[in-house]
Formats: C-alpha cells, structure tokens, sequence
C-alpha cells in the first residue's frame, strides 16, 4: 500500500498543476471583461461574452473530451488540451495588438482557450477520484487540487486588476499582456513537464457501444449534471458581478468614484481566498465528512448569504484593504456590507464542485470516463447563466437583482445534496 502511495505522488502533484492552470487562464476573463467593456464601449451583456465564449466552448467539447479519454488515454489528451489552450491565450494576446484591436478575435481566442480548459478539467476530476480510490478520499484529493485553483485564481485576480489600475475608456487589453505572457509560459513549461512525467492510466472499457447512453440511467448522476450547470452560475456569476459592480458603482460609498481596479480586484480576490481556504478545509476533514454533508450545509449557508446580499442597506459599510494598482500602495476603503457576505459565498461554493462530481459520480464504474465528459459539457452554464445575470442588470439598473439566479441555483444545489444524490437500487443494478 504505502509503495502505491509513493507512486501516486508526482500524478498527483502534476494533477494539482493542472487545476491551478485551468484556474488561472479560465479567471482572465472576469478582469478582461473589464478592459473590453471599456475598450470596446460594451454593455455588461457584450462584456460577459468571453466569459460566455470561454465556457459555451465546454458544451461543444465535453462529450468528445470524454470520448478522447477512452480512445487515447488521460495524458494525451491533457498534452492535447495544453497545445490547444496555448492557441487560444495567443489570439487573446492578438486580439490587443495596435494593428488589430478585435474584440472577436478576442472572442476566438477565449473559445479556444475554452476547449483546453474542458479537456484538463475532464481528465483531472477522474484522475483525482480514482487516485484517491473514490469515495471519501477521492474527495479529499479533488477538494485539495480545488485548493491549488483557488490560489491561483486569487493570484491572477489580483495581478490583472493591479495591472489595469483606474478604469477609463482608454484602458486598452494591452494593459494585461504580462498575464498573458506568465499564462503561455505556464502552458509551455506544464507541456514538456507533463510529457516527461509518467502518468497512470486507468483501465477503460472501449469496446461497450452502450458506455454513451448506459450512464443516463443512473438518476444521481442526471441531477448531478443539472447541479453542475446551475453551479457554475454561483461560482463564476458571484465574483463576476462583484467586480463589475465594484469598478462601476456611483453612490454614496463611493463619494460618487468606482473603485480603483487593483482595488476592486483585491477584494474579489478574497472571494477565491475564502474558496482557498474552504478547499483546505474541506481537504482536511474530507476523509471523515462525507460529500452530502458539506455540500448540503453550504448550499444552505449561500441562500441566507445572497438573501443578506440583496436586501442590505447601500449605506451599511465595512472597511476592506485594496492594491491601488493606479498608485501601487494599499488602501483602506469602505464598501457596502453586503459584498461581505459576497465574499464569504467563497467559502460555500469551495466544496461544491468536487462534492457534486463526487457524488455524481459515485458507482458509475465503467461509464466514468464518458460521464467526466458529459459533466465538463454542463460548464458550459456560465456561457449561460453568466450573460443572462448581466441581461437582468441591464434590465433593471441594478446588480443585486441579477442575484436572484444565485438563489435558484443554490435552492437546487441544497436539494441535491439533501435528496437528487442519493444512489437508487435501480441504478444499482444498471450494470
């Protein structure tokens, strides 16, 4: 036993790269839709479709990531996805080029990028569980590479908004070059490393025709792909209306000035702090609590956390420490106590991804390759969710209101952690 473990450890700390690489290059888009929003004189729906295009992207490639898993292996088609993803943040870095300025090339970029991103998140969710032998431990591993994400994301969230300083109608997606150029030389450096490193492959049944269609019968699983979709519009819509409410906001909080961008970005960045800090936690005790129990009890906590959100008052503050990227020094400021609460939904969606994947999941056997597949395709909720959250704000003048598909998506997450993931006898027998 202790001689598999040993073995285990360079897959996994290579399966841990590669979610924090996802993290970083999939959480450029928040802050990029700052710069084109301004750039290119977009509405908050115009400015969410590299989000949209980033993550639409998972609904096309999903299914066939799945597919790839079985035909050529875990580590080819993460070599695949990295070669991919390098394409795509090189048309995001084109896109900015004085003789260009596209917005759709932009656009391009980000749904290419998007491809790669569904392809590693394929191959690392199951590597991990089956790493970790399933179950309890599985999670534990899932929630620690979640953890890894989370840093990244905190990491890149802060450099780009320290990079764009004071937004203005001048602020151009050169100001985010150096991100762009530490993200393709991540791409270039896991690329040669992940080729060197010896990577298991877990044994797949190819030759079933009915692994495509077999593992809809598994009811738990079915809700728990719905769960995933819903869930993204909590993980991504949360800090991506944050920030576009914190670096466009004109009140009294504000002395009638949205925050300085760095600002801003530091205090969305606590958001994946608390994710960080959620993921270590829940890392921790992952071994002994199960997935249903964390993930039930958060889903919970997020409705009363948005419900405070939405019904605070504008003028109850509480002081947060920013980076005044336009300065370089850190700041003191007062926002509304309601983007407290905001930051601490972190905490709650921490456990939420590697709780689903792993219940959902959960006796699937031989249909797990496919089923990862067919999970990375219901990411593709932020393509949704995420613009349809800047259409209400549109509508109503006003991002609080966009928070109530927050609600409905956490409403749901709650019910299927109480009740849509509890395996059935019938599922049992599916095999």
């Amino acid at each position: 036993m202790s001689t598999t473990k040993k073995t285990n450890i360079i897959p996994i700390i290579m399966m841990f790269l590669l979610f924090a690489m996802i993290a970083f290059v999939t959480n450029l888009c928040n802050p990029m839709a700052v710069i084109v929003k301004n750039q290119f004189g977009l509405s908050n729906f115009q400015a969410q479709l590299g989000n949209a295009a980033n993550f639409i992207a998972y609904l096309v490639m999903g299914i066939p990531s799945g597919l790839l898993l079985k035909k050529i292996g875990y580590k080819k088609t993460a070599l695949l996805g990295i070669a991919i993803g390098f394409l795509g943040v090189f048309l995001e870095y084109v896109s900015g080029w004085e003789s260009v300025q596209s917005f759709w090339i932009y656009l391009i970029g980000a749904f290419i990028a998007g491809f790669c991103m569904c392809m590693l998140n394929t191959v690392v969710n199951p590597m991990l569980n089956t790493l970790g032998g399933g179950g309890k431990r599985g999670n534990q591993l899932i929630q620690f590479g979640g953890a890894c994400n989370s840093l990244s994301v905190v990491f890149v969230t802060i450099l780009v908004g320290a990079l764009i300083g004071n937004v203005t109608k001048d602020t151009q997606i050169s100001v985010a070059y150096p991100a762009l150029f530490i993200a393709l030389a991540i791409f270039a450096i896991v690329f040669i490393v992940l080729l060197l490193v010896k990577i298991p492959e877990p044994e797949t049944n190819t030759s079933d025709e009915k692994v495509t269609t077999g593992v809809f019968k598994y009811r738990h699983f079915v809700l728990g792909v719905i769960a995933i979709f819903l869930y993204m519009g909590i993980e991504v819509g949360v800090p991506t209306y944050m920030l576009q409410y914190l670096t466009s906001a004109k009140d009294a909080a504000t002395a009638g000035v949205a925050w300085d961008a760095g600002v801003a970005g530091t205090i969305v960045a606590m958001y994946w702090l608390c994710m960080l800090i959620g993921r270590l936690v829940g890392g921790s005790i992952g071994g002994k609590v199960s997935s249903r129990t964390q993930v039930s009890v958060l889903a919970a906590v997020c409705l009363i956390f948005v419900v405070i959100y939405m019904f605070a008052p504008a003028d109850a503050t509480v002081p947060f420490i920013g980076f005044q990227g336009s300065t370089g020094t850190f700041s003191s400021v007062q926002v509304p106590i309601g983007i407290l609460f905001l930051v601490l939904i972190g905490l709650c969606t921490s456990v939420m991804w590697g709780g689903i994947f792993n219940m959902a999941v959960e006796g699937l056997g031989k249909y797990t390759e496919y089923a990862s597949g067919v999970f990375m395709t219901m990411v593709f909720g932020c393509g949704v969710l995420i613009p349809l959250e800047g259409w209400i704000a549109d509508v109503f003048h006003n991002f609080k209101a966009s928070y109530i598909i927050v609600l409905i998506c956490a409403a749901y997450i709650l019910f299927y952690a109480l009740i849509g993931s509890r395996v059935s006898k019938s599922a049992d027998s599916a095999e």
